[in-house]
């Protein structure tokens, strides 16, 4: 139980960290916040696999990973939604 709610604590930071670093407007809750970082931290997982070898334990350098994916996700995120803009 508790390494879920770890998981959603990253997630929640990672996701708000990529919001503030990515200029503009995303109308997302914090549910939506915490789901964009733990799909950011499945991306920075899997780019760290790719590039790395051995055992992927929480680390420092994996709050980055999973921050720098959020950061990826939102962006393709905006790139899907396009022109859709909301009012």
């Amino acid at each position: 139980m508790i390494d879920l709610i770890a998981w959603l604590v990253v997630g929640l930071i990672a996701g708000a960290i990529a919001r503030l670093v990515v200029p503009g407007e995303d109308p997302m809750g914090i549910l939506g916040t915490m789901l964009l970082g733990l799909v950011g931290s499945v991306i920075g997982g899997l780019v760290a696999d790719l590039l790395t070898t051995g055992n992927q334990d929480f680390n420092p350098a994996g709050l980055i990973g999973s921050i720098l994916g959020a950061i990826a996700a939102l962006l393709i995120y905006r790139a899907v939604r396009g022109g859709r803009h909301t009012t």
